[in-house]
């Protein structure tokens, strides 16, 4: 057997196209989709916060003033 006949039948073999998923399955994943991207949504909604919060309290602390008595 020559190479580009070795090569050929393996490519043709490791090339084989994904079988279609049942629509529940296909159901399953697109909400196994969903929940990730919400998932990733909600963190950086929670950091976006987080930092929000962090500057408040910085402009808060430096714009007062301390007064010792």
């Amino acid at each position: 057997m020559r190479f580009n006949e070795f090569a050929r039948t393996s490519i043709e073999q490791s090339v084989t196209p994904p079988k279609p998923s049942t629509p529940q399955q296909a159901r399953l994943d697109a909400l196994k989709r969903q929940k990730d991207s919400v998932s990733k949504a909600l963190d950086s909604e929670r950091k976006r916060q987080k930092v929000v919060k962090a500057r408040q309290n910085l402009q808060k602390a430096t714009s007062t003033k301390v007064s010792l008595v």
